[in-house]
């Protein structure tokens, strides 16, 4: 039985729950492998054939392939976990979250400086 998640009406928000936990876990466990300096480089090596090896769903292949994060989140992967992905790439996490919102890094990083996004339009739907 699936638990009422009132807070799934956030505009632009995925909240990593225990559902997307387990939806992401073998996404998460691969980003998580990339610690280690051996595995960035067979990874960068041949992306394909390393992600090969891990049960990765379709759409979790794409987003890593691509670096789809947007994509990876939604199917599961969280962002602290991810960040190993774009830090393999030599991303910063201010470049790479910045991309994903469509944002400049200066204008991301403007932004949070500010206080972040701001709430008007990003309330509960139910709250409207």
């Amino acid at each position: 039985m699936a638990l009422d998640k009132s807070y799934q009406d956030i505009p632009g928000t995925i909240v990593f729950d225990a559902e997307m936990s387990r939806k992401g876990y073998h996404l998460n466990q691969f980003c998580m492998s990339l610690r280690k300096e051996e595995n960035r480089k067979r990874f960068l090596g041949n992306e394909q054939a390393y992600v090969d090896e891990w049960p990765l769903t379709d759409l979790q292949r794409k987003g890593v392939l691509e670096r789809d994060y947007n994509l990876c989140i939604e199917e599961g992967g969280n962002i602290y976990f991810l960040s190993k992905l774009f830090y393999t790439d030599e991303h910063s996490f201010e470049r790479t979250v910045s991309k994903m919102v469509g944002m400049t890094p200066e204008t991301y990083r403007e932004m949070m400086l500010n206080g972040g996004r701001p709430i008007e339009g990003n309330r509960s739907k139910g709250e409207s």
